[in-house]
């Protein structure tokens, strides 16, 4: 009867937010609820949603305060001049813009939100590629899939939902997925030099005359400030938009001198009012101590976090004004992961406390063959690959991911392994129609979803089997 009931949530929650009747917030909290009564579990049901929650508050803690930090240090310039270093790099070689879109994407998606870094792509290179005459198809390619390496972050979309599903810690996931993760971005390099180098056979080094460019200029400045204002669904300004929060005048014109080449469009979306450039040193000395202890794990990484965005907003920040508004900027991203981390408790609550994923996996070891059992860490990741792509993540995180890991655990495996497997197929997943962000991406691009998808699946199913295959060789699960 559990095994049934187990199987019928987890179809009835898949069948809700993929159909996107309610929110997977709200089917997370109303599904399981429903079928625990039905269970059985009463009042007691109070108790065992508790329980979850309280495991899940340090997750939680973590991830406000790890997209809080690290959408401070965007704001106030610390990876400006790399930045800046790589769109002078960049110049007018097809070849090499492709590869700065590469670099430029993973820099930028290390706050965490999808949506923030293809606008911010888009916006600095997409009049680049239009002078040029190449395909923003190669834009949308190269960017999507840069992304979604990135998304393995702890405070990214992947790890949060694999963390949340399996009550593990972010952290835990991510540290023995660093050489996984750094493959994959050296792979997104290497496809993105091939693409630049097809590119400039194609179109050489032709430049349009002054007079078109400015019209592509003007063009592609009214698309990008169209996309942000109706797709981003918050208070939160894209990077540049005349929305600062400070007393910047909607009207001024950025210092675009450092950009050297660079359109002034295009340099402009990249100005930061609240750049802070003489705290860069201590902002970074700030960065890689946080980043160390993390690694080192010799301090609760929620508190690391905690102290770090604290000592952020003091130091760059000294008005109490300026500090509530930078906490508010980044209150959408910081919700929307924080809401579903706690929502999530009442699936993992209901699935262990009712004893279905137990049932559940108890079914599933008697009907999976025993040669394939001490491998299922390479099944849970070869299956993230099209999974992720023909469902949401959450659909497949807290739908699939719980009973292939308990099942798993009967022969050895942890959760944690399970979770790092189950994490290698977002470079496919950002691809996905399903994902919010990534229509943004093709819509502010003016790219077709199937010329998009006839260049990127391919190449991105690559990236993660060089992720899946490099996580095997370094021990972060079995294989």
């Amino acid at each position: 009867m559990l095994v049934i009931l187990g199987f019928s949530m987890i179809a009835v929650f898949m069948y809700l937010i993929m159909s996107k009747r309610i929110t997977p917030v709200a089917a997370l909290i109303l599904v399981p609820t429903a079928f625990g009564l039905f269970a059985g579990a009463g009042l007691g049901l109070s108790d065992i949603i508790m329980e979850a929650l309280l495991k899940l508050a340090p997750t939680a803690a973590l991830l406000f305060f790890a997209i809080t930090f690290f959408g401070i240090m965007i704001d106030v310039g610390l990876f400006d001049p790399l930045i800046r270093l790589i769109l002078k790099f960049v110049k007018n070689d097809p070849m090499r813009l492709v590869v700065g879109t590469a670099l430029l994407t993973s820099i930028v998606s290390l706050d965490g939100d999808g949506s923030t870094t293809f606008i911010i792509v888009t916006s600095a290179f997409l009049p680049i590629y239009l002078r040029l005459r190449m395909s923003p198809v190669v834009l949308t390619v190269v960017a999507a899939t840069a992304n979604g390496v990135l998304n393995t972050v702890p405070w990214g979309g992947s790890t949060a939902r694999a963390s949340a599903a399996l009550g593990v810690s972010p952290i835990d996931i991510f540290v023995p997925m660093i050489p996984a993760i750094a493959a994959g971005l050296i792979a997104v390099t290497v496809l993105a030099y091939f693409l630049g180098r097809a590119e400039r056979r194609r179109v050489g080094t032709l430049t349009l005359d002054p007079e078109s460019r400015i019209l592509q200029r003007e063009s592609v400045t009214t698309t990008a400030g169209t996309g942000n204002s109706a797709s981003t669904g918050s208070d939160r300004p894209a990077a540049g938009s005349a929305d600062t929060g400070d007393d910047t005048p909607a009207t001024a014109t950025p210092d675009t001198s450092d950009f050297g080449d660079l359109p002034d469009d295009a340099a402009a979306h990249l100005h930061r009012p609240k750049a802070r450039p003489k705290l860069l040193w201590l902002n970074l000395a700030l960065t890689v101590a946080v980043m160390t202890l993390l690694v080192l794990d010799i301090v609760e990484p929620p508190v690391t976090f905690l102290i770090a965005v604290g000592i952020a907003l003091v130091l760059n920040f000294p008005r109490v004004s300026e500090q509530s508004d930078q906490i508010k900027s980044h209150a959408s991203s910081v919700v929307s992961v924080v809401a579903l981390v706690f929502a999530a408790s009442v699936l993992t609550g209901v699935l262990n406390g009712t004893g279905m994923v137990e049932e559940m996996s108890r079914w599933l070891v008697d009907v999976i063959p025993d040669a394939f059992g001490p491998h299922l860490a390479i099944v849970a990741g070869a299956l993230s690959i099209p999974l992720t792509f023909l469902m949401s993540n959450d659909a497949f995180f807290f739908g699939v991911l719980p009973v292939l890991t308990e099942t798993a655990s009967h022969y050895g495996i942890t959760s944690e392994e399970m979770a790092r497997a189950a994490i290698v197929g977002q470079p496919l997943h950002t691809s996905s129609p399903l994902v919010a962000s990534f229509l943004l991406l093709i819509g502010l691009a003016k790219v077709e979803l199937g010329a998009h998808l006839r260049k990127a699946i391919w190449r991105a199913s690559l990236v993660c089997v060089v992720m899946l295959a490099v996580g095997a060789l370094t021990a972060a699960y079995p294989g």
